[in-house]
């Protein structure tokens, strides 16, 4: 099931707030009512005042409004699963979550940056299948090859520096496990794209790089950050409290280091692209697509989605000119049961 509306499901909230309404209402009278009299006294002047029919014409009403807000959602059904064949190639996209990608010297942090293009190049993308992974100290699968490029992208806002425990910019660990997300056996074109400040603490990087380049991948590496540099904020509740020192209690400022991701590049006759100017970095992209060989593959996916709206709207308007018409006071036959306890 796919729901196709999902920022309507919020309006649920409403239906806890009016049960609150209600039951304050409900306590409301009964206070008043004693202080007006006796409350079996009231019931004989009234006796075919219902206790139950309010309670059950509000319960009428939430259900209505549920299914209203269920069919501004629109679920949508699959009937059934199908292969079809696509062309493209396979890209892993690997991001730096490190904490130095929380600088600032790239509005409005490198990471949301970094996220930024990733979702633009995305949006570029056919018929490719896609992965990200997001690494630090070491790497970390965020998502495996798929052709879900709307999971992709959730997955992708979701990702922080506080995924990845273990601190640090490790190259190396991206590009290993990136290799594993492709299968050596087959043929289609491998493309990693990774996506850092390029403040690497580790070795082996361009060893990594060369071993990847035996297998058949291409990397292309994007920069983001400048060569000034700037410090690490640490925030409260969105709130900069002071930014991130060294053991001498002078603040880091975090630099771009363009030549160690130019030279993973190299390594596997990729490229590198600048990251501050989004449009530069998919015009970039789009062109390095144009150029590798796309290959056929087969890809499973849920076909003949249908729209489901119309049976929530139908039930919500028969609930609704159910409770218009359903009165409040006693049914003659329910009260000769006296199911309720409503007879004296």
């Amino acid at each position: 099931m796919e729901l196709e509306e999902k920022s309507y499901l919020y309006l649920l909230f409403i239906i806890p707030i009016l049960v609150g309404v209600f039951l304050y209402i409900q306590f409301w009278k009964r206070k008043k009512q004693r202080e007006f009299g006796d409350l079996e006294l009231l019931r004989k002047l009234s006796p075919d005042k219902s206790v139950f029919k309010p309670v059950l014409k509000f319960i009428i009403f939430l259900l209505a409004l549920s299914a209203l807000v269920f069919g501004l959602v629109n679920p949508k059904i699959g009937t059934k699963m199908e292969t079809v064949k696509r062309e493209g190639i396979d890209i892993v996209f690997a991001l730096d979550v490190s904490k130095s990608m929380l600088a600032e010297d790239v509005a409005p942090s490198r990471l949301e940056k970094s996220k930024q293009i990733v979702s633009q190049i995305i949006n570029q993308l056919g018929n490719d299948r896609i992965g990200i992974v997001a690494y630090a100290g070491s790497a970390f699968p965020v998502l495996p090859i798929t052709t879900d490029y709307g999971v992709a992208k959730m997955f992708l806002q979701s990702m922080n520096t506080s995924m990845v425990s273990s601190q640090g910019t490790s190259l190396d660990e991206a590009i290993k496990l990136s290799s594993t997300y492709f299968d050596k056996g087959n043929k289609t074109s491998k493309l990693l794209i990774l996506i850092s400040d390029g403040e690497d603490h580790s070795e082996g990087a361009e060893d990594a790089a060369a071993e990847a380049n035996k297998n058949g991948m291409k990397i292309i590496t994007i920069g983001v950050g400048t060569e000034k540099g700037g410090p690490i904020p640490i925030k409260r509740n969105g709130v900069v409290e002071s930014f991130k020192r060294d053991g001498n209690n002078e603040v880091v400022i975090t630099k771009l280091n363009q030549e160690s991701l130019s030279t993973i590049a190299k390594a596997t006759k990729g490229g590198y692209v600048n990251g501050n100017n989004t449009k530069e970095v998919i015009d970039y992209i789009k062109k390095a697509l144009e150029n590798i060989q796309k290959t056929e593959f087969e890809a499973t996916q849920m076909a003949d989605f249908q729209s489901q709206f119309q049976w929530f709207l139908g039930i919500a308007f028969f609930l609704l000119f159910l409770d218009i018409f359903l009165s409040e006071r006693v049914t003659n036959w329910i009260k000769k049961l006296n199911l309720f306890n409503e007879k004296e």
